[in-house]
């Protein structure tokens, strides 16, 4: 009489495979993470580098849109009121007109820009913030002259992490100077030239590095010459 033969897999055979799988989905979720967090890295780099060039474009269009625009201040309650091109520079803030705003780009209302430069998180290094306050006539500028600049909630970071950062101010000379760059502007007219000097707090191959901006300002007007947009 035949012995009937069973088919089946033993206990050890059992364990076996699901050895041979648990360390398969160990590699496989090693290999996802380290996909994920290279990705991660890498899109965090691609970000700084568009924030750094996204800055330099917006600082470059601000200038460039630039309006010079005057204003009746008075530098004392008890001095009288003058009419004195609308710019306001120091090495730490500054302050304009420009038909270039964040919201709207060229298309927006002309907005009153005002730079500050602030100590960065925790006191280490510093930033740059820009307040955007709408622009609605004379009296709007006429209420701010040697105002200083305030930081608020409102005011958007345009660079962070800076080892420094500072402005200065071109003047045009007569042969054989040419220029001269100046870090107060006191002249009643407006600079032919702006510099925004930037350094990154800490060196990183892969990242881009923020750089010195310098950008030509187009516009001038006369001070003995009254315009009919005024």
């Amino acid at each position: 009489m035949r012995r009937r033969s069973t088919a089946g897999i033993t206990l050890m055979e059992v364990l076996i495979a699901i050895s041979l799988l648990s360390v398969l989905s160990v590699g496989i979720m090693t290999a996802m993470r380290v996909g994920l967090n290279a990705m991660s890295k890498t899109n965090s780099k691609l970000m700084d580098n568009r924030r750094v060039a996204g800055t330099q474009r917006i600082l470059e269009q601000q200038i460039a849109g630039l309006m010079p625009l005057f204003a009746n201040c008075r530098a004392g309650p008890e001095l009288p009121v003058t009419k004195t091109a609308y710019f306001q520079g120091t090495p730490d803030s500054m302050r304009f007109v420009s038909s270039f705003s964040l919201r709207g780009a060229s298309r927006g209302m002309p907005q009153i820009l005002e730079f500050r430069i602030i100590p960065g998180d925790r006191g280490r290094g510093v930033r740059l913030v820009v307040n955007e306050v709408p622009y609605t006539g004379p009296l709007t500028v006429g209420a701010s002259c040697f105002q200083p600049v305030e930081v608020g909630p409102q005011s958007f970071v345009l660079a962070d992490r800076l080892a420094f950062c500072r402005f200065a101010y071109m003047e045009a000379m007569p042969p054989p100077v040419l220029q001269r760059w100046l870090p107060v502007w006191i002249l009643p007219s407006w600079p032919r030239g702006i510099r925004v000097e930037m350094a990154p707090l800490e060196e990183d191959a892969y990242r881009l590095r923020p750089v010195t901006i310098t950008a030509k300002v187009n516009v001038h007007r006369a001070m003995d010459i009254s315009y009919a947009d005024y």
